[in-house]
């Protein structure tokens, strides 16, 4: 076994009660202040609970921790001028990353750490934050900052790109419904949440008006397997949790004033982990329902 997976398998099961103790939506900061540069994106966790996080000390890397933010690493450097911004795990343990200076979507497999572009498209102003459905199927927020409008791209298994939505003002946040009939994006300087249905194919339809916010912006965000959608207000220093009828939930103080990304992670997929580029550090808090992502590795794989 994997001298590094032992130790976790270890911390994991020396954690598990103290973590089932700790009070829910109650951030603490559980990695350094300026581990990261102000680039901290991502973030994602593996099916074995490992922690990975765009711009570890230095841009154009994925750094690699422990669910407690320890033992931090670089995983990977990524090539020529590639820099990385939302992560998604397929359910083989493959690691997608946004690489919006080179108009790609990078594949990392988990085993050699071999980069290779698994999609390119040169009329993506650049890709953002990827969402990924249980057969794989990635859409790719696609934010024109100078303009503020966006669009949505979807890229099958094969790395085929087909534009998906446009028109759009700055998409950036995006994310899969539990059931899988619903994409969210949000808009960053619009500050809408629009909600689009899910054809068979994977295209979208039906656009409507999901949530509106009347001051500050959004960036990433994820569901949990009841649907609740957990949004980062980047300038507020927030991630709110909206229920799926647009019911603002509850919102849960960050520690910094710009939360860029989350993903759901921990022994039992409760602990929301929470990139922030004011402090350039990792924050994390338990919730009482696990992440719809992290689910997805417990029922087996395609």
């Amino acid at each position: 076994m994997n001298r590094s997976v032992f130790i976790l398998m270890m911390m994991v099961s020396l954690n598990a009660f103290a973590r089932a103790e700790e009070p829910l939506f109650s951030a603490r900061a559980i990695t350094a202040e300026g581990a990261f540069t102000p680039g901290i994106e991502g973030p994602a966790t593996d099916s074995a609970g490992f922690l990975y996080v765009v711009n570890f000390d230095k841009q154009q890397t994925i750094g690699r921790l422990f669910p407690d933010g320890s033992k931090p690493e670089v995983y990977v450097t990524l090539p020529g001028q590639s820099v990385g911004n939302g992560l998604r795990f397929d359910r083989r343990g493959q690691l997608y990353v946004a690489d919006y200076t080179g108009h790609n979507v990078l594949r990392i497999d988990p085993i050699s750490r071999k980069i290779e572009v698994f999609a390119h498209e040169p009329k993506m102003s650049q890709p953002n934050d990827l969402a990924i459905s249980r057969t794989g199927m990635l859409y790719a927020s696609d934010p024109n900052w100078s303009n503020n409008t966006g669009r949505v791209w979807r890229i099958d298994r094969e790395g085929k790109v087909t534009l998906a939505a446009d028109n759009m003002g700055t998409a950036n946040g995006i994310e899969v419904s539990p059931d899988e009939k619903t994409l969210y994006v949000n808009e960053s300087a619009q500050r809408k949440i629009w909600a689009f249905e899910i054809e068979k194919n994977g295209s979208l339809s039906g656009k409507r008006l999901f949530k509106e916010f009347p001051d500050f912006g959004f960036d990433g965000m994820r569901c949990d397997v009841a649907g609740n959608l957990y949004v980062t207000r980047h300038g507020k220093g927030t991630v709110v949790k909206i229920s799926p009828k647009g019911d603002l939930l509850n919102e849960i103080d960050v520690l910094g004033k710009m939360p860029s990304n989350l993903c759901f992670g921990g022994e039992d997929g409760k602990t929301v982990y929470v990139t922030e580029v004011e402090h350039k550090r990792v924050v994390a808090f338990r919730v009482d329902q696990s992440g719809r992502e992290w689910s997805l590795w417990k029922d087996g794989r395609p």
